[in-house]
């Protein structure tokens, strides 16, 4: 399982990259694999704000669909709009082709709750 040292982590399988005042947003190769083929993912419109631990869109696999939950409160400035004809990036590219928001997060202190890639590894690993 690929879990890049420099990201953070949520215990949603959300992974967070910081990007100077803005926060890159994709789901984990954990998630990912977890999940199976991915066929459609459901994302906020640029302007939207979303809020820490609560769903901000949705990914559909062969098997079921599972919801995406924000890891920091903030405004969507930009979505990956790819993922709507190549929804298997997911599967193909987690962390590279397949992040699925950037915010600005609205109390970047926030960012403090969420795991090391170290904490994220244990935590999957007992699952």
């Amino acid at each position: 399982m690929n879990t890049p040292a420099e990201l953070r982590y949520s215990e949603e399988h959300e992974w967070v990259k910081e990007e100077g005042e803005k926060v890159r947003i994709g789901i984990t190769d954990f998630a990912q694999s977890e999940l199976g083929d991915i066929v459609f993912v459901e994302l906020p419109e640029v302007g939207d704000e979303v809020t820490a631990d609560e769903p901000f869109g949705s990914v559909e696999s062969v098997k079921t669909v599972s919801e995406l939950y924000a890891p920091i409160s903030g405004k969507v400035v930009e979505v990956n709009e790819d993922l709507e004809d190549s929804p298997e990036f997911v599967n193909e590219s987690p962390y590279e082709k397949a992040w699925m928001i950037i915010v600005e997060p609205s109390d970047s202190s926030e960012l403090d709750n969420l795991m090391s890639a170290e904490d994220y590894v244990k935590m999957t690993s007992e699952e």
